[in-house]
């Protein structure tokens, strides 16, 4: 079905133009597979057929498509993942585009440090549009990873297990919410984005991003603003409404009296709470829905920068708002942008990330809990132990578990020593029943690196 929707949307656009153009120059043999139904592509490039969609049919007709596209996009990503072998293909799908983020985020430095020392303005326009295309790059690569990584839960969660603990996701590089670069496992860094080795001339459908040669620099993408974003502004305005004078209180009310409202008092006082607390969650629905919305548009119109920049302002908000937006995203057919606000929610500060845990848990999200607590474990030992303690003073051992079982599996053992110094009498027992429910190995070389620091007899 998705194969025929594919084939149904290209006979609408210009096969030489757009992005179709450049997906048909850079991969023929990958949008034949893809048109016949033998390979899926990644959502990014279907994201940008719509946005040819929207340059030559209308936004409206793209916008009433996205939510369509999307559900089959999932649909088919389920049928083709539980085929056998899925689960390697997606891993080794992973491991590609993970190099070509890094490689990405280390050619986007040189290109950024030549733009600096570009002394004629032709030189700098030519830099420059190399640097647009390798940044759109590096954005793809980090979508297709968050992609790969939810077709990877959706998997474990189909076949009834729990998802085990992987490698360690590196942060997409050079995001204004991170501050941190992507891990530097790829081994030299090609200078010429068309060389053999560069990550972006990997085969198969759409394995790696499409770098065209520059001749016009992708679209700027600004910081989302305006009425159009609603929910995104800043919430610490709770006003209600009612004009006051500095320094003069509002008259008291007297209320009803006499024997017939016998009560009444009582009763609105214990109603006051609930009512509370459904305008609070009707103010969450209204923002998710917002969200949403800006969402929805920003996709269509093909503004990916925007899009995540939406979404990274979205995981900074209060935590008990989160599992609402949650909701409305799956709904919208959104789910992929979900797992990118959960990766970047894993880098709020610990004891946000263990309040955010607790509310998806409390929210029927456990699992979304966990991951986002799995994702955690490439952060500074310190910051990891400050998420342990957090949760263990919120007494959520479930989720003490998931983080400390994956940094075990994942980090070194060196590492676990240097995480069991921020508190070595509530830290060490974690990490070695941990390490014993990874393997008696495991559980050595973690016990000799606690004695070696000390921290452990």
């Amino acid at each position: 079905m998705f194969a025929r929707y594919l084939r149904d949307l290209t006979a609408l656009l210009d096969t030489g133009g757009g992005w179709c153009g450049v997906f048909w120059q850079r991969d023929p043999e990958g949008m034949r597979a893809c048109l016949d139904g033998t390979e899926l592509p990644p959502w990014d490039v279907l994201e940008a057929l719509l946005q040819d969609l929207a340059d030559g049919h209308g936004s409206q007709a793209a916008q009433h498509e996205v939510v369509r596209a999307r559900a089959l996009h999932t649909a088919a990503a389920a049928e083709y993942d539980r085929r056998p072998h899925g689960r390697a293909a997606l891993a080794d799908r992973l491991g590609v585009m993970r190099r070509e983020q890094t490689y990405a985020a280390g050619r986007e430095q040189e290109l950024t440090e030549r733009l600096r020392g570009a002394v004629d303005g032709v030189g700098a326009e030519r830099v420059g549009l190399e640097l647009a295309w390798v940044r759109d790059g590096r954005e793809r690569a980090a979508a297709r990873c968050a992609e790969i990584i939810d077709r990877l839960a959706a998997l474990d969660s189909w076949e009834g297990r729990e998802a085990v603990p992987g490698p360690v996701r590196p942060p997409p590089p050079g995001t204004w919410v991170r501050a941190q670069g992507a891990a530097a496992d790829v081994v030299g860094e090609p200078s010429d984005p068309h060389s053999p080795g560069n990550p972006s001339r990997s085969s198969g459908s759409f394995g790696a991003t499409p770098i065209p040669t520059p001749t016009t620099a992708p679209a700027v993408r600004r910081r989302p603003r305006g009425a159009r974003y609603a929910g995104l502004d800043d919430d610490s305005d709770d006003g209600d409404g009612v004009f006051t004078v500095p320094g003069l209180s509002a008259p008291a009310v007297a209320g009803p009296r006499g024997a017939r409202y016998a009560g009444v008092a009582e009763e609105a006082a214990a109603e006051a709470p609930h009512a509370a607390d459904r305008a609070r969650e009707a103010e969450g629905e209204r923002a998710a829905s917002g969200t949403v919305t800006a969402l929805v548009r920003l996709r269509v119109e093909g503004r990916s920068g925007e899009a995540h920049a939406l979404l990274c302002e979205a995981a900074a908000r209060p935590v008990d708002r989160l599992p609402a937006l949650a909701a409305a995203l799956h709904r919208a057919g959104l789910a992929a942008d979900w797992g990118t606000l959960l990766w970047e929610a894993a880098s709020l500060p610990p004891h946000r990330v263990a309040a955010l845990a607790g509310a998806l848990g409390a929210a029927g999200l456990a699992e979304d809990g966990l991951q986002l607590l799995r994702q955690c474990v490439g952060r500074p030992a310190p910051e990891v132990a400050a998420t342990l303690l957090a949760l263990d003073v919120a007494g959520q051992r479930r989720e003490v578990r998931s983080l400390a079982d994956a940094f075990v599996r994942v980090r070194n053992p060196e590492d676990s020593a240097h995480l069991a110094q921020s508190d070595p009498r509530r830290l060490v027992p974690l990490l070695l029943e941990a390490a014993r429910d990874a393997g008696p190995g495991r559980c050595r070389d973690v016990a000799h690196a606690l004695r070696v620091a000390g921290v452990a007899p």
